[in-house]
C-alpha cells in the first residue's frame, strides 16, 4: 500500500511539472507573437465641430444643461452668446456670426425672417413663465402675491424688471404689473436690467428689493439660494411663446443641433427648468 502511495505521488508530481512547463511555454509563445504583431496607431478623434448660437438670457441654465448633454452624445461644442432678444436680433442684423437664434419670444424671430436673415420662419420650442422674487431675507409679503408686495414696498425701494424695449420678459412684467393693478410703476421705483439675467441679479444682490424674472432663472440652484420665489399666474400676461430659427449659412451640424432641441430627451430638460412645451 505504501508503494502504491509513493507511485501515485510520483505520477502526480510529474504531471504537475509537465503542466507547469507547458503553461510557461504557452505564455512565452503568446508574448513572442504579441511582440511580433504590428502596433496599431490610436484611433483619430473626429475633427472638432463648434456651433455658435445667440440665445436669450432666460435660457442660461437650461442651455448649459442641453449643450452639455449634446456634447457628451456627439462631441459637438455649442458656444452660446447670451443677451436680450432685441439686442441679439440687432447684432445679427449687423452681421453677428452665429448659426442659430433662440429668442425669448416670436416677434424678434419674425423681424429677422422679414429681413431675409433666416432659413425659414423657425419653430416654437417652449413657453416661458414669470416669477416674483425678493431677496432671501426680505420681509415683504411674497406669499400674498404681486400687488401686496408692490404696495408693501417702502419709499426708496426698487423693483427690478428687464428693459421692455429689449427683452420680452420685460414686456410681460409690465403687463403683469398692470393686470395686478399696481402698474405702471413710477420711474423712480423701477430699475431696468439690460436683460432678464441682470434684472434677476439686481434682486439677488439686494440692489432691488423685489422684481419679476423668468421662472427658469429664479428656480436655478445658483440663483434660488439668494431669493424667495413665487411663480406668477400665467393669466397675468400674454403667453411667452419662444421661438428659435436657423440663420442663413447655417450648416448641417447646426440643423442637427436644432432637431435635438425638439427631441423628447431635450423636451424633458425644458420642462425640468420650468418651461411649458409648445402645444
Amino acid at each position: 500500500m505504501q508503494k502504491m502511495h509513493v507511485l501515485m505521488h510520483t505520477v502526480f508530481t510529474d504531471s504537475l511539472r509537465h503542466t507547469r512547463r507547458t503553461g510557461v511555454l504557452l505564455a512565452c509563445t503568446l508574448l513572442a507573437l504579441a511582440a511580433m504583431a504590428p502596433v496599431s496607431a490610436p484611433a483619430q478623434a473626429p475633427a472638432s465641430i463648434r456651433i455658435k448660437i445667440a440665445a436669450a438670457s432666460n435660457l442660461k441654465f437650461v442651455l448649459a444643461d442641453l449643450t452639455s448633454h449634446y456634447r457628451q452624445q456627439t462631441g459637438v461644442q455649442v458656444d452660446v452668446n447670451l443677451g436680450a432678444s432685441g439686442n441679439l436680433a440687432r447684432q445679427i442684423l449687423q452681421g453677428l456670426p452665429v448659426a442659430q437664434f433662440i429668442s425669448a419670444d416670436e416677434a424678434w424671430v419674425a423681424e429677422l425672417a422679414k429681413a431675409g436673415r433666416t432659413v425659414d420662419a423657425g419653430q416654437r420650442y417652449a413657453t416661458g413663465r414669470l416669477a416674483l422674487v425678493v431677496p432671501k431675507n426680505s420681509a415683504l409679503p411674497l406669499a400674498q402675491g404681486l400687488a401686496a408686495v408692490v404696495r408693501a414696498m417702502k419709499p426708496g425701494d426698487k423693483f427690478a424688471i428687464a428693459n421692455p424695449a429689449l427683452a420680452p420678459y420685460g414686456v410681460a412684467a409690465v403687463e403683469a404689473l398692470q393686470r395686478a393693478g399696481v402698474g405702471p410703476l413710477p420711474a423712480h421705483q423701477k430699475v431696468l436690467g439690460d436683460h432678464i439675467g441682470q434684472a434677476t441679479q439686481f434682486v439677488a444682490t439686494g440692489a432691488a428689493q423685489a422684481g419679476i424674472t423668468a421662472l427658469a432663472l429664479a428656480q436655478a440652484p445658483e440663483i434660488a439660494q439668494s431669493l424667495q420665489v413665487l411663480p406668477l399666474p400665467a393669466d397675468l400676461h400674454a403667453p411667452l411663446h419662444q421661438r428659435m430659427v436657423l440663420l442663413k449659412g447655417a450648416d448641417a451640424a447646426a440643423a442637427d443641433w436644432q432637431r435635438f432641441l425638439l427631441s423628447p430627451p431635450a423636451q424633458a430638460v425644458w420642462v425640468r427648468h420650468g418651461y411649458a412645451l409648445p402645444q
